[in-house]
């Protein structure tokens, strides 16, 4: 059979076994991306397999639970009745057909890209690597990232001689296809079903494209091609950062604002009503989530390499950033206007998750304010019906119980971080003695002890 033959059966063969569902899926890390994704596999009848070096994901979802709280323990249970199943010993991974990666790509303490996850992935899936397979990568990372990092350590770490399919390689009978495909998930938006959500896809050649665009159309309703994973790479960076410029521009008026006594959420209220040309973003306490307050950091590390600096989107950083130490001041300057200190105030946040309604703590800004009152001499406490407890992450260490909203006329300033839904804001007005609002959750009260921040 010739080269070509060869590249071509294994193409054919695996794209046969993805539109009969008979191909095996493997997503590695079980988190707020992967988790829902193999979920989806699941239920449009392929076999998945969940991978994740956390024992506990592992033993929850073994047993019937979850541990994300949009998702329910029933739907898991429904999954593994499906073929669904979760490890943690990838040796498993040579089974698959198609592996999809959904591990963390966060920042290390010099605001840096921290690839370890990709790295250390890569590492583990290289030795189980075998011809014909589909590797995708979906964390969102610079463009680049596919082809100068996760491609050169599978090639160089499997041991057999594995390359990653090229279209023009003299060995197709030894090759694997390789992907890129942003996830677009938004945790707690329910108003569009993770189907309806176009997905994106970059192969390393056009065969690769072809395999990832034929598995991702089989749960997705819209597959968008690209011609490369760096443009599929640089497709997510552009959607987030044009929040993230969105979102410090509103937080930045919102700061002239407040000097000016106008109130930068009936500007917003009015210019929506225009019908064309302008699209509402909303000021807040900081950044949150795992991609909006990264993905700007990610582009200006790799823009250095070509000698370019991304000033614009490097200011938009430093304004989001900043406003954590904005809330702080309002803090400080609400307790004076009533002859109270901030050393020794007793201080209660009202919600820690980066946005309302959802379990998901990575980058919030609540985590910011809470050390920074801490430094201040502040008594902190904190409320959220989504976390009963806060311990230690990347860069936290907390250590604090859940207080119970009830007791919210025990407190000097009572600072409402995150609008979760479960709060009755006119009954916290109520029995507050100040309240710091810093989401608008207060629209429509009108009290002496309500100060906007």
């Amino acid at each position: 059979m010739s080269t070509c033959a060869s590249t071509s059966s294994l193409f054919a063969e695996l794209k046969t076994r993805i539109e009969t569902r008979q191909a095996r899926v493997g997503v590695i890390g079980l988190g707020y991306v992967g988790l829902p994704l193999a979920l989806l596999y699941t239920e449009a009848k392929f076999r998945v397999t969940g991978f994740d070096v956390d024992q506990y994901k592992v033993t929850t979802l073994s047993s019937g639970g979850s541990y994300i709280y949009r998702i329910p323990p029933t739907e898991i249970q429904v999954a593994r009745s499906g073929g669904f199943s979760a490890t943690a010993e990838f040796s498993a991974l040579g089974e698959m057909d198609a592996i999809i990666i959904c591990v963390p790509t966060p920042l290390d303490e010099y605001r840096e890209p921290d690839l370890s996850f990709i790295t250390n992935t890569a590492k583990a899936i290289a030795p189980h690597l075998r011809a014909g397979q589909l590797v995708v990568l979906e964390s969102t990372t610079y463009p680049g990232t596919t082809e100068e990092l996760l491609i050169p350590i599978l090639e160089g770490s499997n041991g057999c001689g594995l390359k990653a399919a090229r279209g023009d390689t003299a060995d197709g009978a030894n090759e694997f296809f390789v992907a890129f495909s942003p996830e677009r998930e938004d945790p707690g938006n329910d108003s569009i079903a993770r189907r309806d959500i176009p997905k994106v896809v970059g192969g390393f050649d056009s065969q690769a494209s072809e395999l990832a665009a034929t598995l991702y159309g089989a749960i997705f309703n819209r597959v968008v091609p690209v011609s490369s994973p760096a443009v599929a790479e640089m497709t997510k960076l552009l959607e987030n950062i044009y929040r993230c410029v969105n979102i410090a521009l509103v937080n930045e008026l919102k700061l002239l604002s407040l000097r000016m006594g106008l109130d930068i959420w009936e500007v917003i209220e009015a210019a929506s009503t225009k019908p064309f040309g302008f699209q509402p973003f909303y000021p807040g306490p900081g950044l949150g989530g795992h991609c909006i307050p990264l993905d700007p950091y990610y582009l200006s590390w790799k823009a250095k390499e070509w000698d370019f600096q991304t000033r614009f989107i490097e200011l938009a950083g430093d304004i989001n950033s900043a406003m954590p130490y904005h809330v702080v001041s309002s803090v400080s300057r609400a307790l004076n206007c009533q002859g109270k200190a901030t050393k020794g105030a007793k201080v209660l946040v009202l919600g820690v998750a980066y946005k309302k309604d959802i379990d998901d703590l990575r980058e919030s800004p609540a985590l910011t304010i809470i050390e920074l009152l801490q430094n201040d001499g502040a008594q902190v406490s904190y409320n959220d019906p989504y976390f009963p407890s806060i311990g230690k992450g990347r860069h936290y260490d907390l250590q604090m119980k859940c207080t119970p909203v009830e007791d919210v006329g025990n407190y000097d300033c009572v600072l409402i971080v995150t609008d979760h839904s479960d709060y009755d804001y006119q009954w916290i007005a109520q029995h507050a003695s100040l309240v710091v609002d810093t989401r608008n959750a207060m629209k429509g009260i009108h009290a002496g002890n309500i100060v906007r921040c």
